[in-house]
């Protein structure tokens, strides 16, 4: 079978100070713009089977900008809903949840565009997303790569690993990265990990 690569946007102004971005949809940042572009030699000779992005602007100019043309956007891909938790850092939220942890505690319901969701729900699209990715790579005519976010990757990743979407805290994930994930001797493994090319 052939390999899933993982490509977190470029940074963003929330990112960049850690402040929960979900369904907010923000541009990259001048640097963002940079690590997107730096992405671009490392798939210039590669052949894609299938290219999905997020909808939101920060994936999709990350994947063009990347070399990554032919992308699908797949409403599946979108960043967790921190609910009313988008645009707050970790910082203030332990202000009054000192012991607060996204992927155990979850979110508080937000405004109608933030309702908020939990590690299965983001586990839920994650497994949708997958599903589509291995049915491509099955047929092995080349690797497919996700452009998305930094939560919902590592929450695809976990699950991706037959591990529960909390998992997904195990790793950590920078922006304007790449990783890989493969098989070996029939079984999912993590092939390369959170790696600027």
């Amino acid at each position: 079978m052939s390999d899933l690569l993982l490509v977190r946007h470029g940074e963003t102004a929330w990112s960049a100070n850690g402040r929960h971005t979900g369904r907010t949809d923000i541009p990259l940042t001048a640097a963002g713009v940079e690590e997107a572009i730096s992405l671009a030699p490392y798939f210039r000779d590669r052949h894609f089977a299938l290219v999905l992005t997020s909808p939101l602007r920060r994936a999709v100019a990350t994947a063009q900008l990347a070399g990554l043309n032919d992308g699908v956007t797949d409403p599946d891909l979108y960043e967790w809903d921190y609910g009313g938790y988008e645009g707050v850092t970790t910082a203030e939220i332990r202000r009054t949840r000192p012991d607060w942890s996204l992927w155990t505690d979850g979110v508080p319901p937000g405004d109608a565009e933030h309702p908020g969701e939990d590690a299965a729900q983001v586990g839920a699209r994650a497994d949708r997303a997958l599903a589509r990715a291995r049915a491509v790579l099955a047929e092995d005519r080349g690797d497919a790569v996700i452009v998305a976010h930094g939560h919902f990757l590592r929450v695809l990743t976990a699950r991706y690993l037959g591990l529960p979407p909390q998992d997904g805290r195990l790793f950590l994930l920078r922006t304007g990265t790449v990783s890989i994930l493969s098989t070996e001797h029939g079984l999912p493994v993590i092939a390369g990990w959170n790696t600027h090319p």
